[in-house]
């Protein structure tokens, strides 16, 4: 494996009524921005249980944060913190609303745009204190310091970050997913497994902890999501899905390599363009990425094949097994109701070219193998 430095400072908070924790996360501050989505925390109580545990307290709020977070949404919250003198951006959502919320509590320290943050022009070294609430399992942003962030007036979707961004605290009570919708909670599983699968693909030697680590989460989901579709109240499995979203990106699983996040690159241009769910992109393009570079390193897929979808080997190639390998992933998420095409959100080829553009703005991509523009497009072809 290759040498590391390991660092991550969340406290988590994770269970039944961990929501307890906010009071006593809360003492330092005194005036709080709480950042959240469409209002379903207003409908299923989490909304009630944050304000509750936040008495006292002086508490301002931005609501309407969309799924695929926008830069013009973030500025809104800059604009409150600067003028009220918040001390503390609470996200109360999932990965979106987390993502949203580092921007703001970024920007809030720096007198330039917050695009300028996204865009890597100006460096984020200090952040306002940030609190999450988590209510959908999928991202693992409730404990990294990550960011996506969507700029529709550019066509840009861009990922960002800082050792400045990682929340102070999150809290994680799996009964605040009982009432995720169907496809949410859907793309959860789908985001969870592909950020697994980014760090899984990745070119370092000796790596049988991280191997055996991921390889286990993702058997786990496996075994467990079809179950959650079919009881979404219950707490065991919620809270199976809620851990393996945290673990699936919260740097374990890359300890001793680096992974390569082609894909993510890829769907981060598609949805710029076309607003899809990110889950639903990875869903339709991950399987075809991983057809397109199968033959780099067969042994890789054909171990996950075996390890992960239990595909037996009958004195079948690398190839070949890997190749099964792929089939009953893809079987796998359009059981539970993933997309498996573009053209099941009305995309065509019209706006490749632009999307191939974004995906090269810094040239060749990807870690496991680069991909250049014919590699790009070959993909979206056979994502069609």
């Amino acid at each position: 494996m290759n040498s590391f430095t390991f660092w991550n400072p969340v406290r988590l908070h994770f269970g039944k009524n961990s929501i307890e924790q906010l009071e006593k996360e809360a003492l330092p501050y005194h005036k709080v921005l709480i950042v959240y989505g469409g209002g379903s925390i207003k409908n299923n109580g989490v909304y009630d249980d944050v304000t509750k545990a936040l008495a006292g307290k002086e508490i301002f709020e931005l609501s309407g944060v969309e799924p695929n977070p926008r830069v013009s949404t973030a500025r809104k919250g800059i604009e409150i913190c600067k003028k009220e003198d918040i001390d503390l951006v609470l996200a109360v959502g999932g990965g979106s609303v987390i993502d949203c919320a580092k921007l703001i509590a970024a920007g809030a320290k720096i007198e330039e745009d917050a695009w300028d943050l996204v865009k890597k022009k100006v460096i984020a070294t200090e952040a306002l204190p940030l609190g999450t609430v988590l209510t959908l399992a999928a991202t693992a942003s409730e404990m990294n310091s990550g960011s996506v962030i969507t700029n529709l007036e550019t066509k840009e979707k861009l990922g960002w970050g800082s050792p400045a961004t990682f929340p102070t605290f999150s809290i994680l009570d799996p009964s605040y997913t009982f009432t995720v919708p169907v496809d949410q909670t859907v793309n959860g599983v789908v985001d969870t497994m592909t950020h697994i699968f980014e760090q899984y693909f990745n070119n370092a030697e000796n790596t049988p902890i991280t191997d055996e680590m991921s390889e286990g989460i993702l058997r786990t989901i496996i075994e467990v999501a079809p179950k959650a579709l079919k009881e979404p109240a219950n707490y065991e499995y919620r809270e199976t899905l809620m851990l393996a979203g945290t673990m699936g990106l919260n740097g374990f699983l890359s300890i001793g390599s680096r992974g390569d996040w082609a894909t993510h690159n890829i769907e981060h241009a598609v949805s710029a363009y076309y607003d899809i769910p990110h889950a639903a992109g990875l869903a339709i393009l991950f399987p075809n990425w991983m057809r397109h570079n199968l033959s780099v390193n067969p042994a890789r897929f054909a171990r996950l094949a075996e390890k992960v979808f239990g595909v037996e080997r009958q004195g079948r190639s690398d190839e070949e097994v890997g190749t099964e390998g792929i089939q009953r992933l893809s079987e796998f998420w359009q059981s539970i109701g993933a997309p498996s095409r573009l053209a099941d959100y009305n995309i065509t080829e019209a706006e490749f070219d632009g999307i191939i553009e974004h995906t090269m703005f810094n040239g060749p991509f990807g870690n496991f193998n680069k991909l250049d523009r014919e590699d790009v497009r070959a993909i979206l072809e056979a994502s069609l």
